[in-house]
């Protein structure tokens, strides 16, 4: 363990070296406390990253609909999509293979900013090692990281291998990513999401995480039961602290770097991810939440949508946006339930949203130049 946190903070000394010669941050003229239009930019399922043309074409159809933040992808699958001196210390590759020697963030952030759009590095994978890969190259060079669940198996959910959001050597190695971001990078903001910071709710069952449990519970081993409620909120509130944490140590750096989370919805998140967006927000831990409101009815989406304002305090709303789903699998919502979303968001105080997916926008020209830009 020892090695492994010294290589990583020898590698953050670095890059804060190397920060100094970094491009200073645009000034947008939006202010990022009234609203947002924002969408995810994935390397999934789209072709927006696949060459710096595509950027500069992703970012012209985001200006035209009325976007005015970006969340792109630098996490996915046990890589980075910029270069990373961490990467390349511990693992020997830099940057997701298919890059090559291009920095794909580098050239989103140069376009959006020039069309005043804000970019966010966006680090989707979290505390996820790998996507039905057993755990990846991450767990097989430290099996030390495994999350596992109360039959001593590495914790597996939705195809998705995790490493263990409890221990201290993994929350060094992903924050080390997020710290290399924001020293290196003129973004405008980070941001984690349903896997950051986040654990399945079946974790906690590694050594570590019971020997602290017992430090902390008078020697008392973890409930069986991982849906036990104490032991949900114990977990969760360690989250919260690593939260606390790290946005303590970004806007350390920069100030006025925009810290933003993503989540599940409430409660659901806590009791199955051991997020509490709630209390993140009460403790100023994120500058806002854009919880996934992702549903198929304007009935469940309204209900839904109106269930968690209900977990906002005094004037928590300017800090809440709407996640809606725009594209799955090549599916898309009808014109008709995409706008009674948008309404409904403007009906409840909610002044913004962000759309899964940047694909999504295509399918819908006309509504987005000419609706929505407007609203």
């Amino acid at each position: 363990m020892i090695k492994i946190t010294k290589l990583l903070t020898i590698s953050i000394v670095v890059i804060s070296v190397l920060s100094c010669s970094a491009q200073k941050t645009v000034k947008n003229k939006i202010d990022s406390s009234s609203y947002i239009k924002g969408v995810w930019v994935t390397n999934v399922a789209s072709d927006a990253l696949t060459s710096n043309d595509k950027i500069k074409e992703t970012v012209q159809i985001c200006k035209k609909s009325g976007i005015t933040d970006i969340y792109v992808v630098v996490w996915n699958r046990g890589r980075t999509l910029y270069p990373s001196k961490i990467m390349k210390d511990l693992f020997g590759v830099s940057i997701m293979e298919r890059f090559g020697q291009r920095d794909p963030l580098q050239e989103m952030i140069d376009a959006g900013h020039k069309e005043n759009i804000r970019v966010h590095a966006w680090f989707e994978f979290g505390f996820a090692s790998s996507y039905g890969e057993n755990g990846g190259e991450i767990l097989k060079k430290f099996p030390n990281w495994k999350a596992i669940d109360n039959h001593g198996n590495l914790v597996l959910k939705n195809g998705f291998e995790w490493m263990n959001a409890m221990d201290p050597e993994v929350q060094n190695f992903v924050k080390s990513l997020v710290l290399e971001v924001v020293k290196k990078y003129n973004v405008d903001g980070i941001q984690g999401d349903d896997r950051l910071p986040a654990m399945p709710s079946l974790g906690g069952y590694d050594p570590y995480t019971i020997a602290l449990y017992k430090k902390e519970n008078n020697g008392q081993l973890p409930p069986n039961d991982y849906k036990d409620p104490a032991w949900l909120t114990w977990r969760a509130d360690k989250l919260t602290v690593f939260l606390g944490q790290l946005y303590k140590e970004v806007k350390a750096i920069k100030p006025k770097m925009i810290v933003s989370m993503a989540p599940s919805i409430h409660p659901w998140a806590k009791e199955e991810y051991l997020q509490d967006w709630p209390t993140w927000l009460d403790k100023g831990y994120c500058d806002y939440v854009i919880p996934q409101i992702y549903r198929k009815t304007i009935e469940s989406y309204t209900n839904t949508l109106e269930a968690q304002v209900s977990f906002l305090k005094g004037d928590q709303k300017k800090k809440f946006f709407s996640g809606v789903l725009l594209q799955v699998s090549g599916i898309n919502p009808s014109p008709e339930f995409l706008k009674e979303m948008i309404d409904a968001n403007r009906k409840a105080g909610v002044n913004g949203e962000s759309f899964f997916f940047y694909e999504g926008l295509k399918a819908f020209p006309d509504y987005f130049t000419k609706e929505y830009i407007k609203k």
